[in-house]
């Protein structure tokens, strides 16, 4: 039987040539032990375990436990765990708990802890170092430096804070004019081009002959007696409007989409935005040439008012055009960003401002009674009145987002093309009931 001191160096050097194994599969990423490191750490610990158990025969508990206490801190065979989960050698020394990777341990460490809690604000200036004494390292580790503990320190990345609407213009026609549906291509409906009003009172008939016609355009002529009432009429148009597709896409690759969530949500937001811009676009600008609508500005019989004296007075000349010719109330101005500015700086003699100035509520006061839409699809310079429950939005199939590899050869550079589109239609039943307003002076 070898004596006791050999026995402690046999189990020393069994449990060192395990911890060394352990440690090196730690340092590697906390790996898996190979089948090779296996089977050498079972060969070490059954040593070790011999060994122990010989010591065990030559001396008693006691002895044994200080025996295990002087092979050092870093075997810590007999560890105290105490309450909180940390656990002491025999000398003092604060062990971190098993189970943890290296990094945890020494950021875990009483050592470690106590620095950061004098560090200002929780971090480390450039001067300031850590020391493991659990490990025996003693290279300096600064946060300053991206070679050493700095490369640990993450950038503060939060993305698109705004969200892609910080590129894009608020869009309001839907809300003012009459939103309809359609299932077919074309849409066909009856226009007001004019209203002939002739309603007059009229005798009561004094005889069943036919002693005199009424006159021209419904005039009464020698109507003595025969009790002929006038005719009136509406002037009426058939008009087609032709259900048009507006759309667009835009590649992206099959990487991006996978690997940033994130792009997909952006992009069909973008896409689906684009539409509604150009519709809104459309709908007031539209030549009727080739794929665009009839749009208001191109409308037959809309009515026109000319600059007069000023702004304000060009604008409310405009809006009883609405109410005496077109027989209408007018529900909304469509304005300009620019030509709105114009208003709301409008000062009186006193320096007054005439719409409340810097301290106004938001959003864009009523004018003459009437709301003020804001919009980019109505050139500066140029503005609109009228009721807008008299121009219809038919829409045929709402926004729609379709994704492909199949176009060109973008199946074999993984690329997807994203595609969205709607199909829509777009009338102006009462011409007259608008107004076309030149603001240039």
């Amino acid at each position: 039987m070898p004596k006791i001191d050999e026995l402690k160096e046999l189990m020393k050097h069994h449990l060192l040539e395990a911890r060394e194994i352990t440690k090196k599969a730690e340092e590697d990423g906390d790996r898996d032990f190979t089948a090779e490191e296996a089977g050498q750490l079972r060969e070490h610990m059954a040593k070790a375990t011999e060994a122990k158990a010989d010591i065990e025969k030559l001396k008693g508990n006691d002895e044994l436990k200080k025996a295990l206490a002087d092979l050092g801190d870093d075997i810590a065979l007999n560890a105290k765990t105490e309450k909180d989960g940390s656990r002491r050698t025999a000398s003092g020394f604060e062990l971190p708990a098993r189970g943890k990777s290296l990094g945890e341990q020494f950021t875990e460490s009483a050592e470690y802890k106590g620095l950061l809690s004098q560090a200002r604000g929780g971090t480390f200036g450039a001067k300031q170092r850590v020391q493991s004494e659990m490990f025996g390292v003693k290279s300096l580790v600064t946060g300053g430096s991206d070679t050493s503990g700095g490369a640990f320190v993450q950038n503060d990345y939060r993305g698109l804070q705004v969200g892609i609407d910080v590129f894009q213009r608020p869009l309001r026609m839907r809300d003012v004019v009459t939103n309809g549906t359609t299932t077919s291509d074309t849409v066909e409906y009856v226009r007001v081009t004019s209203v002939t009003n002739n309603a007059a009172p009229v005798p009561e008939a004094t005889s069943s002959a036919a002693p005199t016609a009424p006159g021209g355009a419904g005039a009464l002529v020698n109507n003595a007696g025969g009790g002929y009432k006038p005719e009136s009429g509406l002037a009426l148009a058939k008009v087609t409007a032709p259900v048009r597709t507006i759309a667009h896409w835009m590649p992206v690759t099959k990487r991006a989409l996978s690997d940033a969530a994130q792009i997909r949500t952006l992009i069909d937001a973008f896409l689906r935005y684009g539409l509604e811009e150009e519709l809104e676009d459309q709908m007031i600008q539209g030549d009727n040439t080739g794929e665009n609508f009839e749009g208001l500005g191109n409308v037959s019989g809309v009515q026109a008012q000319a600059w007069d004296t000023d702004i304000l007075t060009t604008l409310r000349k405009a809006r009883t055009k609405v109410r005496t010719v077109g027989r209408s109330d007018a529900n909304a101005y469509l304005l300009n960003p620019a030509d709105l500015e114009t208003l709301d700086l409008l000062q009186d003699n006193e320096g007054r401002y005439y719409f409340g100035g810097p301290t106004a509520s938001g959003g864009a006061n009523p004018l003459w009674g009437v709301g003020v839409v804001e919009t980019e699809a109505v050139p500066a310079g140029t503005a609109y009145v009228g009721d807008f429950h008299k121009a219809i939005l038919w829409d045929r199939e709402q926004a729609t987002l379709q994704m492909t590899d199949s176009h060109l050869d973008f199946f074999v550079r993984n690329l997807v093309a994203i595609l969205a589109e709607m199909r829509a239609a777009f009338g102006v039943l009462q011409p007259n009931a608008f107004v076309e307003i030149d603001l240039t002076a």
